[in-house]
């Protein structure tokens, strides 16, 4: 199982596949996992790097509140591939990776070729509400454990999409979520969840950022909506991609879809045909339901 020693910490990490590389940064409620899918289907033409963030085992699990933070996770990935000796990548990510993955393209620009950003944005319009609900969280998994907790997050009104689709990626999806360290997603409420800034902040950051930048979200995906079109009117070289009847686990739900429309993204990218998003007001939406 490879590890790297990373600030302190051994990240576990995979890499597939040869060719230009592509990494992908999970979500809270998933696990490096959560991407088999794409894995499976982009191994074939680039080198693709999944890890697991500190806090997920087998990655290890700092004990201190201190050691959990988005610039701390950034900083993480950035150093994973500097370990690699990787100097350029595409950088994706689904919600809490999402919010990596941007934050890599804004902090870390020259690293980055390309963004995928997949439900983004929770919270951000009721910081208050998101940084409440993150300590009543985590106090209720320090308190009772994850796997109470665990049942009603996956049962969500963001998730209820997967199971009806896909009920047996639903139950990979809930027991892999009964398998997180109980101190690792606490103090990842705590120490990203709740104090990462709002999208709806970062808008000098994102009109600095020149990235060639994917977004996509599912339109039951009710949290990251004003979201993921603030940083579609925001980022230049941005463009949005909604699935329809589609919750937060856009990759897991819609696997064929979601690899299709990044495919078409990295073959726009590379032949030099994505562009700045046209002047006015309109707003240009790809949906492929095929």
């Amino acid at each position: 199982m490879p590890t790297a020693l990373i600030n302190g910490i051994n990240i576990h990490y995979e890499v597939n596949g040869h060719g230009f590389p592509l990494v992908w940064s999970h979500e809270f409620g998933g696990n490096s996992e959560s991407w088999d899918a794409q894995v499976n289907f982009f191994s074939r033409h680039y080198q693709v790097i999944t890890y697991s963030a500190r806090g997920y085992p087998p990655s290890d699990v700092p004990s201190e509140p201190e050691s959990y933070s988005q610039d701390q996770s950034v900083d993480d990935l950035y150093q994973l591939l500097q370990f690699l000796g990787i100097s350029k990548a595409y950088i994706g990510g689904l919600s809490m990776g999402g919010g990596i993955a941007l934050n890599m393209g804004i902090t870390h620009p020259d690293i980055v070729r390309g963004l995928i950003l997949a439900g983004v944005g929770t919270g951000s319009t009721d910081p208050e509400r998101l940084s409440r609900e993150a300590t009543k969280f985590a106090l209720r998994i320090q308190r009772e454990g994850i796997e109470e907790w665990g049942k009603e997050y996956a049962e969500g009104p963001t998730r209820i999409q997967l199971r009806r689709k896909d009920p047996k990626t639903w139950e990979s999806f809930r027991s892999g979520l009964m398998s997180h360290s109980t101190v690792g997603s606490a103090l990842t409420l705590q120490g990203v969840q709740k104090k990462r800034p709002s999208i709806l902040t970062l808008e000098k950051a994102l009109r600095n950022l020149h990235a060639p930048t994917l977004i996509i979200v599912g339109d039951e995906d009710d949290p990251c909506l004003e979201a993921s079109l603030f940083m579609k009117r925001n980022i230049p070289r941005s463009g949005l991609v909604m699935f329809p009847q589609s919750g937060h686990t856009v990759n897991l739900e819609e696997p064929g879809l979601f690899n299709k429309v990044v495919s078409d993204f990295l073959t726009a990218v590379e032949g030099g045909r994505w562009d700045e998003r046209c002047t006015g007001t309109g707003l240009g939406f790809m949906v492929n339901s095929k």
